[in-house]
């Protein structure tokens, strides 16, 4: 579904990323992790237009590298960005809608939202409410679903744990889990346990580049990751 080949990202003349290779096949879940800093982030608004970068990155086998980033929604990408980003003078219900108004979606959009609120309970019982009254783990929970209202087949989730209670965490990364059934998942996450126990495969991203990578299970049992990250 999206194949990453000798990515190289920059912010004016400062390169954050150096010849990063990866790929994601229909249905998984694949975890980038490394340290606050690392590229993460990067990598994924490079996926998407957002940063300037050099390689390739093909997402049903079309070239995508030179798209502007409007257009991903309409090919069935969506991006929930670090730190939420909600809107915070808009009820949850209106959140949602604004994401499902690229052509495919549109015609969807009850329904989809619908499902979204049945996933997210919580979203449910405040959806009249401005989402700026809403916790940290509310809003992450809202954010999701304002990406999956665009219908997509590949969600791109930047760091869905950062500053949330541990409690939502896990509810939150239980749904991700259910998710997977139905959407292909890209997650970038410094919650190294949660991100590889839900993870087909993962990549370890260390000053930029990829440093290691393997299966869920195979890098929960890295040495490396067990010391540097899982602090085992």
């Amino acid at each position: 579904m999206l194949k990453v080949t000798n990515l190289e990202s920059f912010y004016g003349a400062v390169q954050a990323v150096w010849n990063v290779s990866f790929d994601v096949s229909p249905g998984e879940v694949v975890s980038i992790i490394g340290t606050n800093g690392a590229g993460k982030t990067t990598i994924l608004k490079s996926i998407v237009g957002l940063t300037a970068h050099t390689g390739s990155v093909r997402f049903k086998d079309q070239e995508i590298g030179h798209l502007p980033a409007h257009k991903m929604a309409e090919l069935g990408i969506a991006y929930v960005p670090e730190g939420r980003k909600v809107f915070p003078q808009m009820t949850v219900l209106e959140n949602l809608r604004m994401g499902s108004y690229n052509k495919r979606a549109a015609k969807f959009r009850e329904e989809s939202i619908a499902h979204i609120l049945d996933t997210f309970p919580r979203l449910k019982e405040r959806a009249g409410n401005m989402a700026g009254n809403l916790s940290g783990g509310e809003q992450q929970m809202l954010a999701i679903g304002r990406g999956l209202a665009s219908k997509p087949s590949l969600l791109l989730l930047d760091e869905p744990s950062l500053g949330i209670a541990p409690i939502l965490v896990d509810e939150i990364f239980e749904t991700i889990q259910k998710m997977k059934k139905n959407i292909t998942i890209v997650l970038v996450e410094q919650h190294v346990h949660h991100a590889l126990s839900i993870a087909d495969k993962g990549y370890v991203i260390e000053h930029g580049k990829v440093a290691i990578s393997g299966t869920g299970k195979q890098l929960q049992e890295n040495e490396h990751v067990k010391a540097a990250y899982l602090g085992l």
